[in-house]
């Protein structure tokens, strides 16, 4: 069902771990682990390592091996390698190539604002038991959430519309979703027209008129269509989180205070990434305003319209994907009748 190892890779990972002579299943006194990553040292990824490594510290009893940059595989590789604990500690994203109901990521007004999204995916929050009644069954554990930001609606150049009474404001227009049933399904559902378009050619295709807006987008992602955008509106429909994962059956084998260590050092290093998160999203937003873009907040009715066709058309359709316990779990802690 899994994605197979490129055999260099596996190699060089082999080898790491008999150097160090640690190939076993439980935590020694000293407890020597591979940590990866498939970014770039630009990437947030990276700042995030480093500051969790520092936060460890040099006599916390853990050697940490750090890969950044994709030299172990790239994120959908280390996902299947921290299944198989070749990689016991990874930064990466949820994928349903192993398991469909990670689909539900994707879930839309799950949160709607920081505030929420904090109380729900940040350090020992409600999410992390959703998601690893999951991913356990992958043999990965889930440590913590890595926030990105909230997803936008954004239109291009010579459109002239600002569609924030939804579903009739989105009638007429083509709007660009990933290719995922999910995210089809919402925004024909928010009134729109829905085209899957591969994110490389999203650029082109509002410069070309091929599409008349773009679901998805972050502050960042706005700021950098700058020269092809006239307005950005705030839908804030799509939360986007990474998980920080590791194996399940190495970490269980961790005497308690090395689980502590390591938590304490990961949920520190993430306070601090949830600060930096929404000043990064406002930080861009204003840069958004400043090169000319209209930034569009809806009002609570507006939003309050957007969420009602949401829960009644995507929800249920994700408790299929899921189960009813899960999507139960869901709404017991988002309180979404």
């Amino acid at each position: 069902m899994f994605k197979s190892m490129k055999y260099t890779t596996y190699c060089s990972i082999i080898g790491l771990l008999f150097s160090w002579g640690t190939i076993h299943s439980t935590a020694s006194a000293d407890e020597k682990f591979i940590f990866a990553h498939a970014m770039n040292t630009d990437h947030v990824f990276h700042a995030l390592s480093e500051r969790f490594l520092e936060e460890l510290g040099d006599d916390s009893g853990m050697s940490v091996a750090y890969h950044p940059g994709g030299d172990l595989g790239d994120w959908t590789s280390l996902f299947e390698q921290s299944m198989q604990g070749v990689v016991p500690m990874t930064l990466t994203w949820g994928s349903s190539d192993f398991d469909a109901r990670l689909d539900l990521i994707y879930l839309g007004y799950i949160v709607s604002n920081w505030e929420e999204a904090k109380n729900l995916y940040g350090p020992g929050a409600p999410m992390l038991d959703v998601y690893n009644d999951m991913l356990h069954d992958l043999g990965v554990h889930a440590v913590a959430f890595i926030p990105t930001d909230f997803g936008s609606v954004v239109i291009r150049k010579g459109v002239g519309k600002v569609p924030v009474d939804l579903p009739a404001d989105g009638n007429g227009l083509k709007i660009r979703v990933p290719g995922l049933k999910i995210a089809v399904d919402r925004f024909n559902n928010l009134g729109f027209s829905a085209v899957p378009i591969p994110l490389a050619e999203v650029h082109t295709a509002l410069q070309l008129g091929t599409v008349d807006a773009r679901s998805f987008s972050t502050a960042v992602e706005t700021y950098t269509l700058r020269d092809v955008l006239e307005a950005n509106i705030l839908t804030n429909d799509y939360f986007e989180t990474a998980f920080w994962l590791v194996n399940k059956n190495w970490w269980e084998g961790l005497s308690h205070e090395g689980r502590t260590t390591l938590q304490s050092a990961i949920d520190n290093t993430i306070n601090t990434a949830w600060d930096e998160a929404e000043a990064k999203s406002n930080e861009f937003l204003q840069k958004a305003a400043d090169a000319g873009i209209n930034v569009v907040e809806l009002t609570d009715e507006q939003l309050s319209a957007a969420k009602k066709i949401v829960y009644e058309t995507e929800w249920p359709e994700m408790e299929e994907l899921v189960g009813k316990e899960t999507m139960d779990k869901l709404r017991e802690i988002t309180g979404v009748e």
